[in-house]
């Protein structure tokens, strides 16, 4: 920290002194051959970091723009570069204007795609179905842009990224095979470009970042997407699509802990009329880490082609590759009866003969758009996920009360596949003064998980547990020596045997009449979805059809204020083995009220929410039964209730930032019969899985001006409190509170851009766990120490 007070100091200085000189301005507005503003769209002057973007109503101004002769360019996703001279005198102000020669379609492909290069994004992508800016849609959505993403050093989806969400927190169990995130109290679903993409509980492969444009985070339920979810709400995932423009990038990143990872993401057109266009992500990646014997390799193959048919017409075909090598996932936990963090942080207890595990993720999504007038647009999508998966997870057996245990792994053999697809149509009529905006469309997917976790071994003996304060005697020599699994029977049957097949098929209707009246000043939302699911767990078939309404009411106070108001449903089948209670589908609702409003003229935001979620026939793991038991039971009815706040964009020039805070409060409301005789689970116990307080800042200063232009230092904070643990049993310690700060300085220039992080500054011992009772001990997962990450870019 003492070390960045001067460079803090140096670069105010440098600002200082050079806003001191005389310097010029330009401004002006941008618009289609019809008159329509062209909003967020890239204004700049060629070869050098002076740059703005529209506001809403299609202007643009770059001030402290140093005497001279410029070429003005303005860019977007999806438009064809318009350039102009213009020359810049001391104390004058020069208005250029410029004609966008574009159709409605492209526009709305812009406006869609708008401030890709900003922290703020203020539209959803064509994925979430919802044609209106986000300040006017009656949900709290929030966005993690691209530009979030580079300036974060984040490389997957497991990787940081929650830090840019109000409320968001990981359960960190699975490590890097997939990201389960809490918000609102419960584990969220996991999207991508539209499509639910959970087939089971372990949810997808955690997304590499390097085909990743941005991610939505929908808070509360989704009713315009898909009502079979978890009412907290889900994130999806968008991926990178051709922008029609010739633009590549090369990355390299090199870290802490032997990580070595390139990238490459190649734009342009693959015919001279720019109708056939593609987009190609690569990306490989080595990485060690701070425990003995585990690593993370990975590696991301990810072909994108569009074809313009006509001026109406689209079609996008997209296929990713991922391929994960990595090390048993059981490896990042430990387990002590004397309390959490009791070892030393660095402590494994994964043997270097281990089998690793393997995973093969496949993907294949076509899409197709089609504007049929002014006013309606039909988009159709399919998709084809395959994912195999061998490898192992591993466990303790018990813990003995010097702390020494048993460890035991278990075969982790998975095949999923799923197959999707939606029809979305979007629409507008006006009846007198009322405009309705429809949104209607149906749903289908059926999705298929087998998996053998039923064979089990033991490591250690009775004679020769493994010891954790001496782990060199037994910790790559097990006792017991190293599994061999039977793979005489096809997985199918094996996953038959052990109650390892998960099966999903799902049908659904939505139709939603959004009617806007005062000039779209007042918007009412009354939307509907009907659903049909067919559901298999654990040898147990549960079905359901359900019809679930959605209410919302969005008011703009002027162009740049709004409050909305919300009630929507969720509802999913449950299907599992019972240990106490009766099997229901859960149902869950939430009612929620909120603010927003763009601040200086739309270059940052904000968002403030109160919500009320009410979860009935919820299962949960049964405390008193082993962790992979796949017993649950139905406590009966939770209720999560808090506070969001969320900003984020340029609040000066070249300072961009986003901060959030979140209170939650989540405890159970009722309670079935039977369940506190059995579970000791009472009415007003916390329910697991969330912390209280969640408050996350991450701020970037760029220099704009004078010799150390394109210099520029970040810095940021995730800060933890009132922590639950992700299991009933909390004994008698609980989590501490939790404070991570990360920081680096970055240059940028017109092609290269270098950046360097350090990440947990105070060097703290970091970590996340629960309490077990069956095995009386508590189970911990530390965090990496102090590590560092450089990474060069470079466009061309």
């Amino acid at each position: 920290m003492k070390l960045l007070l001067p460079i803090i100091s140096l670069l105010l200085l440098t600002s200082t002194v050079h806003a001191q000189q005389q310097h010029g301005s330009l401004n002006g507005v941008v618009t289609t051959k019809d008159g329509n503003p062209v909003a967020y769209v890239t204004v700049s002057l060629k070869g050098t970091s002076y740059g703005a973007a529209t506001t809403d109503k299609g202007h643009f101004r770059i001030n402290r723009v140093a005497p001279g002769t410029y070429t003005i360019t303005v860019s977007a996703v999806n438009i064809q570069p318009q350039e102009k001279q213009v020359t810049v005198e001391a104390g004058q102000n020069e208005t250029v204007n410029f004609e966008l020669n574009i159709n409605r379609t492209q526009l709305k492909e812009v406006m869609v795609n708008a401030r890709t290069n900003s922290v703020k994004m203020d539209n959803p992508s064509q994925s979430l179905r919802l044609q209106e800016p986000l300040i006017e849609v009656a949900q709290n959505i929030q966005v993690v842009s691209n530009q979030s993403i580079k300036e974060q050093q984040i490389i997957s989806m497991s990787d940081g990224i929650i830090r840019n969400v109000s409320g968001a927190v990981r359960l960190e169990h699975w490590g890097d095979l997939y990201t389960n995130i809490t918000m609102r109290g419960s584990q969220v679903k996991a999207f991508r470009n539209g499509f639910n993409v959970v087939s089971s509980y372990w949810g997808p492969l955690t997304e590499d970042m390097s085909f990743v444009d941005h991610i939505e985070f929908v808070k509360g339920p989704a009713g315009f997407m898909i009502s079979s979810g978890d009412p907290s709400g889900l994130y999806n995932v968008v991926t990178k699509k051709p922008t029609g423009q010739h633009k590549n990038e090369f990355s390299y990143t090199m870290g802490s802990y032997n990580l070595n990872r390139a990238s490459l993401d190649l734009d342009g057109k693959l015919s001279k009329d720019g109708k056939i266009l593609y987009r190609l992500n690569l990306s490989g990646q080595n990485k060690n880490s701070f425990r003995t014997n585990e690593f993370n390799d990975r590696y991301a193959f990810a072909p994108v082609v569009s074809f313009q048919v006509d001026d109406n017409t689209k079609i996008t075909a997209e296929y990713t590759y991922q391929r994960a090598h990595m090390s048993d996932v059981g490896s990042y936990y430990v387990f002590s009866p004397f309390g959490y963090a009791t070892y030393d942080r660095t402590l494994s207890a994964l043997p270097a003969g281990l089998k690793p595990t393997i995973i093969n993720d496949h993907s294949f999504t076509v899409n197709v758009q089609h504007q049929i007038d002014e006013n309606w647009k039909l988009t159709a999508q399919a998709a084809y996920y395959l994912y195999n998966q061998d490898g192992s997870s591993m466990w303790a057996d018990s813990v003995e009360a010097d702390g020494k245990y048993y460890r035991n792994t278990g075969i982790w053999e998975a095949k999923s596949t799923m197959s999707l697809g939606q029809v979305v149509l979007n629409g507008k009529v006006t009846t007198g003064p009322v405009v309705h905006k429809i949104l209607t469309g149906i749903d289908m997917g059926n999705k298929k998980y087998v998996a053998d976790y039923a064979q089990t071994h033991s490591l250690d003996t009775g004679a020769a547990p493994f010891d954790p304060f001496a782990p060199g005697l037994t910790l790559d020599n097990p006792s017991n020596g190293y599994p061999v699994f039977d793979h005489t029977l096809s997985l199918e049957a094996r996953a038959a045997n052990g109650y390892g097949i998960i099966n999903s098929r799902y049908s659904s209707f939505y139709l939603q009449d959004e009617l806007g009246f005062f000039n779209n000043k007042v918007r009412l939302t009354l939307a509907g979805r009907y659903t049909y699911i067919n559901q298999a767990d654990f040898g147990t078939v549960s079905e359901a059809k359900r019809f679930t309404p959605r209410i919302g009411l969005s008011v703009s106070i002027d162009d740049y204020t709004s409050i909305y108001a919300l009630y929507d449903q969720a509802f999913t089948p449950q299907a599992g083995a019972v240990s106490v209670g009766k099997l229901k589908p859960l149902t869950g609702n939430n009612t929620e009220v909120g603010i927003k409003r763009d601040w200086m003229e739309g270059k940052w935001n904000t968002t403030v929410s109160v919500y009320r979620i009410l979860k009935e026939n919820e299962l949960t793991a049964d405390p008193n039964a082993p962790a992979n038991s796949g017993l649950s039971i139905v406590f009966g009815q939770r209720r999560a209730q808090g506070v969001e706040f969320d900003l984020r964009g340029e609040i000066l020039p070249g300072l961009d930032l986003t901060a959030n805070y979140a209170l939650t409060d989540s405890k159970v409301s009722k309670v079935n019969p039977g369940v506190s005789e059995a579970t000791g689970i009472k009415v007003g116990d916390v329910v697991p899985g969330y912390s209280k307080h969640v408050a996350n800042a991450w701020l970037t200063y760029k220099l704009r001006t004078g010799k150390l232009r394109g210099a520029g230092i970040s810095g940021g904070f995730t800060y933890l409190a009132g922590r639950e643990t992700d299991t009933w049993s909390v004994g008698l310690q609980r989590l501490p509170d939790y404070f991570k700060l990360d920081g680096g300085l970055f240059w940028e220039g017109n092609k290269l851009r270098i950046t360097v992080n350090a990440f947990n500054i105070l060097d703290k011992y970091l970590f996340s766990g629960s309490y077990y009772s069956y095995i009386n001990a508590y189970y911990y997962q530390a965090e990496a120490p102090r590590n560092y990450r450089l990474s060069i870019s470079y466009k061309f």
